[in-house]
């Protein structure tokens, strides 16, 4: 193995789950907001009379800031000449972008006020600034949170916690701007839109302020690696090819992740006749695949009992998806269309299992039962094509654990400039949302999603090429290390 791990205290110290329940919350924000913006797409749409693809600038504009946002931290590192988030300490880093998606918050009073759809973008696009930093700081710090052999798990668990706020969000925002779902006097109102996201701005300033006061460590221990001699560090990361076609890979996943979610309004309106307010509960289920297949990751992180791993394998996204069905009883949703799904998540339980936990294997199944379930949702009309693009969520679940695990394999000293190219590339989110759109405006909204076939198409290339290349360089390919989003 190329790459060693040199700290024997990390490794025996125990989880601070105290610390970790703290943490966690910021992975449920990033989760809650993006999410939501699926909700906002169709509003904006028909408040500003916006073409398709001009509707998707919200994802743009979002998904764009995690890039900028990267290069702005990373210049001002470069000026100061030291990593402003070991300068200023990881609470300090974490207090500071929520602070900052603070700002773009208020910015939603003057623009529904005026009616602004660049100040709505804007307001966005300050929001995901803020997300960057606290990407930036809150995955290296979960893993510095207890063993380094555990540190994937709990990025697992985090990303699960993410994945929550991603089920809840669409529907406690679609709540805030129509109302209950069985006022059929629902009206939209781009006015409506401010109140939540204010509140949000106040509730990102109450966690900054207890992330500040909590257990969080500021300056946590880094984790030393080490290159053997036979394959000695090279002097930058884009000199690793599995990094740079893994920053494509990253764009290309949360592409179509993103993508396939935020264009499924329209087509729902346009093909099925759905009203907006009506949409919220499948863009849940979409959101709740992911944590469904995220869940059944986790479960190394409970126990590490092989048997009882088993069974939470199956239990674990059963458990999840009947937390997604209480969120939607609870907000008066009819659950009859979705009790069928659980019949989907078979599929994804025995593709698990089929992997064996091979990040590239993984990689490879997920990637073509996702390209099926698009082509699927094309060929196929009604629910069953609803059902087919909301399954995408399930196949997306595990794959930025897997391109993560093969994109910095081996970087060895690198790895945290590698890291830091990868988050980047979320940017991939705006940009396929927007193309997509495009392709919708020229063709249909049902055929737009051959953007995502061909997504899925280049991550199960990745899966295939990245073998041989690390093999190359001496990464003992089947040995699994994960990393979470």
């Amino acid at each position: 193995m190329q790459e060693k791990i040199n700290s024997s205290k990390n490794a025996s110290q125990p989880t601070n789950y105290k610390a970790l329940s703290m943490l966690v919350t910021v992975f449920f924000f990033w989760g809650f907001v993006a999410a939501s913006n699926d909700i906002l797409i169709p509003v904006f749409r028909n408040a500003f009379n916006l073409s398709q693809g001009e509707s998707q600038l919200v994802s743009l504009a979002f998904y764009i800031a995690y890039t900028i946002g990267s290069l702005i931290y990373m210049g001002i590192s470069l000026l100061l000449k030291e990593d402003i988030v070991n300068k200023i300490g990881y609470k300090n880093g974490l207090a500071l972008g929520l602070g900052i998606s603070a700002l773009g918050t208020l910015l939603f009073y003057p623009a529904a006020n005026t009616g602004s759809f660049p100040l709505m973008l804007s307001g966005l696009f300050i929001v995901a600034l803020g997300f960057s930093l606290q990407q930036t700081v809150a995955n290296p710090l979960a893993i510095a949170l207890g063993p380094v052999s555990t540190g994937s798990q709990r990025l697992t668990l985090a990303g699960g916690i993410n994945n929550f706020g991603t089920t809840i969000g669409p529907l406690i925002v679609s709540f805030a701007i129509f109302g209950s779902s069985s006022n059929a006097n629902s009206t939209m109102s781009i006015e409506s839109v401010k109140i939540p996201y204010l509140v949000l701005g106040v509730v990102f300033l109450l966690v900054a302020v207890i992330l500040k006061m909590s257990s969080l460590p500021d300056k946590p221990e880094t984790i030393d690696t080490a290159t053997d001699e036979k394959h000695p560090a090279r002097s930058s990361a884009l000199k690793y090819p599995q990094l740079v076609l893994g920053m494509i890979a990253i764009f290309v996943y949360v592409g179509v992740e993103v993508s396939t979610a935020s264009n499924l309004p329209a087509y729902m309106q346009s093909n099925l006749g759905f009203l907006t307010k009506d949409i919220a509960p499948y863009i849940s289920l979409y959101w709740a695949s992911l944590m469904i297949g995220r869940w059944s990751g986790a479960v190394e992180a409970i126990s590490s009992n092989l048997n009882t791993q088993k069974i939470l394998k199956i239990v674990a996204p059963y458990l999840a998806f009947v937390v997604f069905l209480l969120v939607n009883k609870i907000a008066n949703h009819d659950l009859a269309p979705f009790y069928i799904y659980g019949l989907v998540i078979l599929v994804l339980i025995f593709a698990d299992i089929l992997s064996k936990g091979n990040p590239a294997r993984m990689l490879l199944i997920f990637s073509s039962l996702g390209i099926m379930a698009l082509i699927t949702g094309m060929l196929t009309d009604g629910m069953l094509s609803v059902y087919a693009f909301t399954s995408v969520g399930l196949f997306c679940s595990t794959l930025w654990p897997c391109i993560f695990t093969l994109a910095i394999a081996g970087l060895g000293k690198n790895t945290s400039q590698g890291s830091s190219f990868l988050i980047m590339m979320i940017m991939g989110g705006g940009i396929v949302s927007w193309l997509q759109g495009y392709v919708a405006d020229l063709t249909s909204i049902h055929l737009s999603y051959i953007v995502g076939v061909i997504c899925f198409a280049y991550l199960a290339f990745y899966a295939w090429k990245v073998r041989s290349i690390l093999e190359s360089q001496g990464v003992d390919f089947n040995e699994k290390v994960a990393s979470a989003h």
